[in-house]
């Protein structure tokens, strides 16, 4: 098993959830979150003062998927969070020793 955190574009998150329901991905965790990576914010004006925005809204999105949905997982997120603008996103994959289910106990790839 894998987890799989996409942070990306806050209006990509619809076009994504939807492209992981369609190949069978339906357990999801989102949190909204703030972050910058390579781009290091922008300025924006507001009445005439300008003022340096360094936090950018995000989301991020985690699941944890079985081993031969990774790549398929992946490919999906990419495909529907890219615009080909930076800021776009990163996705981190790491492995998951244990799932279990807290309401019935199941244990791992059943309890995912």
């Amino acid at each position: 098993m894998r987890k799989i955190e996409a942070i990306i574009k806050p209006f990509k998150l619809d076009e994504v959830r939807e492209a992981l329901n369609e190949i069978g991905v339906n357990g999801l965790t989102i949190t909204e979150v703030k972050g910058f990576g390579r781009q290091k914010g922008h300025t924006e004006l507001y009445r005439g003062a300008e003022y340096v925005v360094d936090f950018l809204p995000k989301v991020k999105i985690e699941t944890v998927v079985a081993e031969n949905l990774v790549e398929s997982t992946i490919e999906t997120i990419i495909k529907a969070a890219r615009t080909g603008k930076i800021g776009d996103g990163k996705i981190f994959v790491t492995r998951v020793e244990q799932v279990i289910r807290v309401r019935t106990g199941e244990l791992n790839e059943a309890a995912i």
